[in-house]
């Protein structure tokens, strides 16, 4: 719910502009306002608000446009234009005096040394102070401190401070102090109080190992450091503060893993304490690391690892385990602001499962299912939160929900075909705007979703349907038919093709038997004369060829008088069709595949009984087959006395 008349307004990024919707209640719809900002634009890259809420910054492909927020009801003012075009990134300062822009680093014939592409403007004027060159786009943010007195970045490895105590224009004419110097050099400022403490890092090279510092600035001498953590196989690490300043974490990871044992590389988690403290984080399963997150409370973190279904467990500021939340298909974690409710998380290439635990009372207190989310947020009330589909990771179903922590859903847009959700990003508030709210078990009344819901009956396979339902499969199988239906029997055309072919030539017709296995010399001894070889082979004849003379005609009319006629030792003497004396071998050969199809079935029955009889727990399809070994021995016996 909101507090003392503050509206929760979330911030849209689309593919057709700029827009931001309210609601004024968790039964309300969520929508434009006509006292809120809109903008039509196709180049929005990026969209921000200051870190109390007061200003909301966007750009449009022309010029960056900053904007004072109002209260419900009252337009937005502008409070400034910036004219940078190309502005790929936006963030403000720490208390949202300054906003820094960033864009790629590009050369042109004018300036082929390139121009600055990181600037730092004052918001209240709209006046550049500050520009650089940084061409990292990865860690292209800078540092402040919580007070805005040191402004701090990376340029080629080394660390560059300013102090800004005296005021922007004369703190950004020259660098108070540096360390570093090593390439791929990172910093890292810790929030809290000033001045503050900060780390940095520095890679390891030529066998030796990557160090990471902590300093108390302005002290930032080689004999100066706080505390010191050194490691191997780390490429790259990534450096978490926690909300007092007081601990970080290293979570440091190699790209390849040089014994082949993971595809991800190597990840590993490191703890550093301003009290001079460091140790590593046991972690109790092989895999991957998938999430970091320290509460907002800054006495408690949580790491999500191992290999799927990973482990997530929450530790204390002594690295010890003081939860453990079990495995399950989650690669995320989101601590609310208040840090009293975790939501455990599968997004990415996991189906998208929900767990929303209450911290304090170490219990789940709902499951959910937010398939195909790219974006997750907690709203300031600590309440609500919101996920989204969004492009370019995503861009079809792009739209976004707003849960309550109980589970229910309070509101749904899906984005029109052929546009897509760039991103969207709640108005922040100042501290104490909104009371930590007080966790319940209650599921409060929501929507109902307008996506279809995928069913969750498994499937069962139509064999093991019938079973459950009292029938036997095998009377639903197609039986085997001797002859096609609306064709003759099997062979009846050849057959006749082979009458035909008697009648019209009487010597082929007694010539098939040695043809059909029989020994054709033999029999063409006993017709008393030998055949002629026959040329099948296609040629082409003339009209004298085609027409036979009257000689030719006579001469064939004898012959086939002489072969029609059988000597008279071989009248009344019957004569095999088939030469080898096998009439019945077709239906012999068919009883013993009949036997050894039977044979096998109970083959496959003995070892079954043989896994029942060792405790083995078997199928409905397995225990019918069992069933069926009487009958199985009926047919087989049955075959064997035909045989």
């Amino acid at each position: 719910m909101a507090a003392d008349g503050v509206v929760p307004t979330l911030a849209i990024r689309s593919s057709v502009g700029v827009e931001l919707w309210s609601s004024a209640g968790p039964k309300q719809p969520y929508e434009h306002k006509p006292d809120l900002p809109r903008e039509e634009t196709k180049n929005c890259r990026s969209i921000s608000f200051s870190p109390d809420g007061h200003y909301f910054a966007y750009s449009n492909g022309v010029e960056v446009k900053v904007l004072r927020t109002g209260s419900a009801g009252a337009l937005w003012p502008l409070q400034c234009t910036l004219p940078r075009p190309k502005a790929f990134y936006l963030k403000f300062s720490p208390r949202g005096n300054y906003l820094c822009t960033w864009e790629h680093y590009a050369i042109t014939k004018d300036r082929p040394e390139g121009a600055p592409n990181l600037l730092v403007y004052e918001v209240a004027t709209g006046n550049e102070i500050f520009a650089i060159v940084q061409k990292n786009q990865t860690d292209w943010e800078p540092s402040w401190s919580s007070d805005e007195s040191i402004f701090a970045l990376v340029v080629g490895g080394e660390a560059l401070f300013y102090d800004l105590d005296g005021g922007a224009a004369a703190g950004f004419a020259s660098t108070s102090r540096k360390i570093g110097g090593s390439r791929g050099g990172m910093l890292s400022l810790g929030p809290g109080n000033c001045p503050p403490y900060l780390a940095f890092y520095t890679p390891g090279a030529k066998g030796a190992p990557s160090m990471c510092k902590l300093y108390k600035y302005p002290a930032l001498s080689q004999n100066q450091t706080v505390a010191c953590k050194s490691f191997f196989q780390a490429d790259r690490v990534e450096m978490l503060w926690n909300k007092r300043g007081s601990g970080l974490l290293l979570l440091t990871s190699t790209e390849v893993d040089k014994s082949g044992a993971s595809y991800y590389g190597n990840q590993a988690v490191h703890f550093m304490a301003t009290n001079g403290d460091t140790c590593s984080v046991p972690l109790s399963k092989e895999g991957p690391v998938h999430c970091v997150k320290w509460s907002p409370r800054a006495n408690e973190f949580l790491v999500v690892y191992g290999y799927m279904p990973s482990k997530a467990a929450l530790y204390n500021l002594k690295c010890d385990v003081v939860f453990d939340f079990g495995e399950g298909p989650r690669n995320c974690a989101y601590f609310n602001p208040f840090g009293n409710i975790v939501v455990l998380a599968g997004f990415g290439n996991l189906p998208g499962a929900v767990e929303v635990w209450d911290v304090q009372k170490r219990e789940k207190l709902t499951n959910l299912k937010c398939a195909d989310t790219t974006l997750f947020e907690w709203h300031p009330n600590g309440e609500w939160f919101v996920t989204a589909t969004t492009a370019p990771r995503l861009r079809i179903s792009n739209g976004f929900k707003v849960y309550h922590y109980s589970g229910a859903l309070l509101h749904e847009t899906m984005w029109p075909q052929g546009q897509e959700l760039l991103g969207v990003e709640w108005q922040q508030c100042p501290d104490n705007t909104f009371a930590e709210p007080k966790v319940s078990k209650a599921k409060q009344e929501g929507i109902k979703s307008s996506q279809p819901v995928a069913s969750k009956k498994a499937y069962t396979p139509p064999h093991l349907r019938l079973l459950k339902e009292g029938k036997n499969p095998e009377k639903y199988l197609p039986q085997p038919q001797a002859t096609v239906p609306g064709l003759p029997a099997a062979g009846a055309g050849n057959n006749k093709k082979k009458s035909n072919k008697a009648k019209g030539n009487p010597v082929q017709n007694r010539r098939e038997p040695a043809i059909n296995g029989g020994d054709a010399d033999a029999l063409s001894a006993v017709d008393g004369a030998a055949a002629p070889p026959v040329d099948e082979s296609p040629r082409k004849q003339t009209p004298k060829q085609r027409a036979p003379s009257k000689q030719q005609h006579q001469q064939q009319k004898q012959n086939a008088e002489h072969a029609a006629t059988p000597p008279a030792d071989q009248i009344g003497t019957p004569r095999h069709i088939n030469g080898n004396g096998h009439g019945n071998s077709s239906s012999n050969v068919e009883k013993d595949r009949k036997i050894r199809s039977v044979a096998k079935k109970l083959s496959d029955i003995k070892k079954l009984k043989a896994r029942q009889n060792q405790g083995e727990t078997l199928e409905l399809n397995q225990l019918h087959k069992i069933e069926m070994e009487g009958r199985y021995l009926e047919e087989l016996r049955a075959l064997k006395l035909s045989a």
